[in-house]
């Protein structure tokens, strides 16, 4: 083999060293967590990091409560004790879809799941479904089973992050007389 001069071999070690570090530049993804020194205010020193997760869009999904500890965001909504009492539930005696129960939520994740108890007065039959923003959420079900459902939330989650959307329980009856209940029973987001 061929005698090279020194300064070429040392040349292409220096190349591959820097093809390595761009190779390993290039595939590193950033961190998306944030640790911050301790906060100072007027009268307290919080000791403890602030930890912040973000998704890829730069939105704040995760972060701990310094002051007392535990989850800061997201925070979750817990179902308030509700009436097992059928009668006491929202109804309806109308022969059209009516709403019978409203809430909004903040939009955190791009699923819901939802689950209603759902009855007919004696004699009586209707239907139920569920409205997200004005539009259709799952199925229309039988009054007196039980509306189970898990889907994606309608529009465009990028943009919807964190905004507020509006969920609806409507009702019919499908006879002449009687009434239409349904009481929610769970209501959370959930990742796709």
């Amino acid at each position: 083999m061929p005698k090279l001069p020194e300064d070429i071999i040392d040349r292409l070690n220096q190349m591959e060293r820097r093809i390595k570090a761009l190779s390993t530049a290039v595939n590193t993804r950033p961190a998306v967590n944030e640790f911050r020194p301790p906060v100072t205010s007027d009268s307290v020193t919080i000791t403890r990091p602030l930890f912040r997760v973000f998704d890829g869009y730069g939105h704040e999904i995760f972060s701990d409560d310094i002051l007392t500890g535990g989850l800061a965001r997201p925070w979750l909504p817990l179902m308030p004790p509700l009436p097992a009492e059928t009668t006491k539930w929202p109804s309806t005696s109308s022969t059209t879809f009516t709403t019978i129960a409203r809430c909004s939520n903040p939009i955190w994740q791009p699923k819901l799941r939802l689950a209603l108890n759902t009855a007919a007065s004696s004699g009586a039959s209707g239907q139920v479904r569920v409205l997200v923003d004005g539009v259709a959420f799952g199925p229309t079900v039988t009054a007196g089973t039980t509306y189970d459902y898990t889907g994606l939330l309608p529009g465009d989650m990028k943009t919807r992050f964190g905004q507020t959307m509006t969920i609806e329980v409507q009702a019919a009856l499908t006879t002449t007389s009687g009434t239409v209940y349904a009481q929610p029973v769970l209501i959370h987001g959930k990742q796709t």
